[in-house]
């Protein structure tokens, strides 16, 4: 049985991302997390990757319109 290499690849894990995220990705995209000299990364498949990737902009950009309606409306603080 020939078995197949499947290359590995990393991909930063930018500031400002939960835990919640980070555990969501590796289960559903079968990521793993190495700490590097650089901080923490994904580790795995370049389209896992690519999709981790979309949504966590996506949850980000979520949660970025979330904060934004709680200040809407709020007096602009002073400067």
């Amino acid at each position: 049985m020939v078995e197949e290499k499947i290359e590995k690849f990393e991909m930063k894990i930018p500031p400002g991302v939960t835990g919640m995220i980070i555990a969501y990705v590796m289960e559903k995209y079968n990521l793993e997390v190495k700490q590097t000299d650089l901080g923490p990364v994904f580790q795995g498949e370049i389209k896992n990757l690519e999709y981790a990737r979309d949504y966590i902009v996506k949850a980000l950009n979520e949660r970025i319109e979330e904060l934004e309606k709680k200040t809407t409306g709020e007096t602009k603080p002073p400067e």
